[in-house]
């Protein structure tokens, strides 16, 4: 490369090798500062209102979580009629099998005792 060619390359580098430098400068002062102390005191309003937030999100919560449990339940006690037909259709059908395989099976031949 010629000397005229690197330094019109590194006059186009420049600008962003400088904002890659101040954003990582940025980011690294950002991860080293102390964090913000946190007040220790919490008042008597601002407690109920924690308490308050705490019930109301415990209730929304519970209520979603009957509604889907009762929109569901018709679905789980399908499934379960379906399961308990198709055993006994399965048990219906071994048993069938098993006396239908005996019936129909040749009579095994026996030796004499000599």
């Amino acid at each position: 490369m010629m000397p005229s060619e690197q330094q019109s390359h590194d006059q186009h580098r420049d600008p962003l090798s400088c904002v890659i430098y101040e954003l990582s400068a940025l980011v690294l002062n950002l991860l080293r500062s102390p964090p913000t102390p946190v007040p220790t005191k919490i008042s008597a309003v601002g407690f109920a209102w924690l308490m308050l937030g705490i019930s109301v999100s415990l209730m929304l919560c519970g209520s979603v979580t009957f509604f889907l449990g009762f929109m569901l339940m018709p679905w789980v006690l399908g499934l379960l009629m379906f399961f308990y037909v198709a055993g006994i259709v399965s048990t219906i059908s071994m048993l069938g099998r098993s006396i239908l395989c005996y019936a129909m099976a040749p009579p095994s031949p026996t030796k004499g005792i000599t």
